[in-house]
Formats: structure tokens, sequence, C-alpha cells
């Protein structure tokens, strides 16, 4: 882990060991913390570090999105005021510094036949030669439950035998990105998927009560790497290709595993909404199924209702951009 370097590193060190201690997570702060750290030691006068207007000359200067700026920003108002809280400074500097404009981020949304078409085609890539068989069966399940059940691709990886309840027809996923722990039910194709898989597993493999569910041909842990190169792989096979485009202040997402949950999202949404039940009851009910903290994050994924609108978007937004 790259340590701290400048004038200011004992309590950047301080300040993530005080955020641990309060049960926060340090991986998304630790890195803008970073950024801020090698500019501190670039900076010839260290009284200017304690000035407004080194920010808002920062700000202006970092080469990153606006959005990644915006974190560096933010961690440097946290870790002042951090500072000011213990005494080790008077004011703090970056408390009125404003953030950047952010760019709207419109996700990639597959279609209900695009989803099904992708699925079709890594199935069909599963070997049947014994040596491979129980391994891209293992991911080719990762993969269904992204599409199904709108996992993060890390959470089918981390799955243990004990964690699937064949009565139930439901998945107990553990320690989430917001620390949280769910129980989902999940349809009954997925669970009859899993039900063959574990009969596979059994004669292929030892299985124990504490291993992970899904393996590799070694009984090994699966790389996240491993599922993202065999979803590009099947996407191209069913001619997705679209690459990630900036048009104005709009960024259009390209596929990637997650999309899979974005249009997770965005179908059940619709189907509810389709049998008369109001989005505003559906969305904490699909916030609490995805493992978000509050349903507004749940929100974000509906920005684009289908990937139709999606794609009309992109095209209308396209057609603005060449005209003269």
């Amino acid at each position: 882990m790259k340590p701290f370097e400048s004038f200011l590193s004992e309590q950047m060190k301080t300040f993530i060991a005080y955020r641990e201690q309060l049960g926060y997570s340090t991986k998304n702060i630790r890195a803008p913390l970073l950024v801020l750290d090698r500019h501190f030691v670039q900076q010839s006068d260290q009284d200017a570090v304690w000035q407004r207007v080194f920010y808002l000359k920062l700000r202006k200067e970092l080469d990153l999105a606006p959005s990644s700026i915006n974190l560096v920003l933010y961690a440097a108002r946290c870790f002042f005021e951090y500072l000011k809280r213990t005494k080790q400074c008077h004011s703090n500097p970056v408390q009125d510094v404003p953030p950047l404009p952010t760019q709207a981020f419109i996700p990639f949304v597959f279609s209900s036949e695009q989803t099904n078409q992708l699925l079709d085609v890594v199935c069909k890539q599963i070997r049947k030669d014994k040596r491979y068989f129980l391994g891209d069966l293992s991911k080719y399940l990762a993969i269904l439950l992204l599409a199904r059940c709108g996992l993060r691709i890390s959470e089918p990886l981390r799955l243990k035998v004990e964690h699937y309840r064949p009565e139930e027809r439901s998945i107990y996923i553990e320690k989430t990105k917001f620390k949280k722990d769910r129980l989902i039910p999940i349809p009954e194709l997925v669970a009859d998927q899993i039900d063959n898989y574990l009969s596979v597993r059994a004669t292929l493999a030892q299985s124990h009560p504490d291993s992970l569910l899904l393996i590799g041909n070694r009984q090994e842990k699966l790389d996240d790497q491993r599922i993202r190169y065999l979803f590009h792989r099947a996407r191209k096979r069913i001619g997705i290709d679209r690459p990630r485009q900036v048009i104005g202040r709009t960024i259009f997402g390209q596929p990637r595993p997650h999309s899979l949950r974005h249009s997770f999202a965005i179908d059940t949404l619709r189907s509810a909404v389709a049998r008369g039940q109001s989005a505003q009851n559906v969305l904490p009910v699909l916030a609490a199924y995805l493992g978000h903290v509050e349903y507004r994050h749940t929100m974000k994924y509906l920005k684009v209702i289908d990937a139709q609108s999606g794609n009309r978007l992109l095209n209308f937004a396209g057609t603005q951009r060449e005209d003269p």
C-alpha cells in the first residue's frame, strides 16, 4: 500500500485509522487523499495548503474527470474537518470550495432479448470435456446471477455452499458493498440451474460445507477477470460493441457486467408498473433486493427506462452535436 509522504502524512494516517475505528470503509477516501498528499509534496510553501486559494487552483489544474476532482475535494474537506475537530487547525480551507458540475451518466441497458441472447451464447460456450466442464458451468452461473438476480460481480464469487437455501429458493449474501447482509429469493429457473450445478459438482469435485459455491476446475476461487472476459466475448458475438461515448456533458456507458444489474433493476420496475403497481411502492423493495442502503440510490438506475430509450437518447445527442 502506497504511503503518505507529505508534511501532513502522520495526520493523514491518523485520520484513516480514525475512520476505520468508526466502521467506515477507507477504500474510497484513501486514493483521493494520496492525490492530495502528492500535491502537498510538490508545494514548496507549506503555508499555502492552509489557504482556500490553493484548493481553487488545485481544482482547476487536476487532470481528472470532474467527479474524480470532487472526490479529492471531498476527501480534503473531511480531512481538514477532522484536523479542526481535533484542534490541529483553526479553520477548514476547503469548506467553501464548490464542487465542479459533474457529467450525467447514462448506463448501457440490455433489452430482455439481448440478455437472453447473451446467456444463450455463454451457455453454449460451456465445454463438455471433464477437465473444463465444472469451471465453465460455474462461470455461466455467475453471469446468470448477475442477469437474473441483479447481483454485483463480486457477490456470486463470494457465495458459499451454505448460502444457497434450496428449500426456500433463496441465497444469502454477506457483507455487500454497503457492508450489509441480505437474503433474497431467486427465480425458480435459477434455482434449478444451481441444483443442477451442485449435482455436477458432487460428482466432479469434493464439497465441504464452508467451501465457495462457484469454483474453478481445480476447486480454486473464480477470478472476476475470467467472468469479465467471458462476458465481453459473448456480447461481441451477439453484435453489441458500443464504446463509451462522451457527448456534451453526458457520458453514455459501454456494456459491461454491471450493465446486467442495471438491466435487471429497470426490467423489474417496468414489469411491476405494467402490472399496475406503484413505482413509489416498488422502489424500496427493489432497493432492499439489490442491497442499497437507501432506495434513492436505486433511482439512479432509472435514468434510462429501457434499452430502446437509451439508444434514442444517444442518437439524438449525436445528431445535436453534428449540427452547426
